[in-house]
């Protein structure tokens, strides 16, 4: 599919949208360069997390904190892949030069021609680089969370984490709602004519 017939056809993708499953990408992981795909990736969650560029200030933080958490995403079925518009070899000498991006297992993807930050809607085209956008995909690819901050602003990986275990909460339990700063184990809602005006 040429790049174009993603702009008029898919982007900008938000909550309840589906990603399409022949978007494909090249990540740098463990030394090695590779492709995938969102085809690849149906069948589990995804967290998919854009930041502006590598060799920053903000970003090694975010990317190490994901690092820290990811054994518990993976325990929850989840993937985690960064982004940014820098190339391969790029993310590979920040990965051998940087202590905190050092410490990364998961996937980064390379998205220099800006097809995916596009896609997501998080590209600052003046700039060439992206927000800082975190996506939660479910096992069908449809988009259940959706994060964007601006540049100076970092995000939480608890924070994500408790978004994704509430959203396979409420995919996996039909009719029920999880109310404001649910926890797995929690107490969840069914909503009804039987609440209005009691909450």
């Amino acid at each position: 599919m040429e790049d174009e017939t993603y702009d008029a056809v898919f982007a900008p993708l938000t909550v309840s949208d589906t990603v399409p499953e022949e978007l494909e990408f090249e990540v740098f992981q463990n030394e090695e360069e590779k492709k995938m795909s969102f085809k690849d990736l149906r069948g589990k969650w995804v967290v998919l997390a854009f930041y502006p560029k590598d060799f920053t200030f903000v970003c090694p933080t975010e990317l190490e904190d994901l690092q820290k958490h990811y054994e518990a995403f993976q325990a929850e079925g989840a993937e985690i892949i960064v982004c940014s518009t820098d190339t391969i070899p790029v993310h590979k000498a920040w990965h051998d030069n940087s202590p905190a991006i050092g410490t990364l297992t998961y996937p980064m993807a390379a998205d220099p021609s800006h097809v995916m930050s596009d896609l997501f809607g998080v590209l600052i085209e003046d700039e060439g680089v992206t927000h800082r956008g975190s996506f939660i995909i479910d096992p069908e690819g449809v988009i259940k969370c959706v994060e964007i901050n601006h540049d100076s602003i970092g995000r939480n990986a608890e924070e994500t984490l408790r978004k994704l275990k509430a959203a396979k909460f409420v995919n996996e339990h039909p009719g029920n709602v999880c109310p404001a700063a649910w926890e797995a184990g929690d107490d969840t809602l069914k909503p009804g004519l039987d609440l209005v005006g009691k909450l």
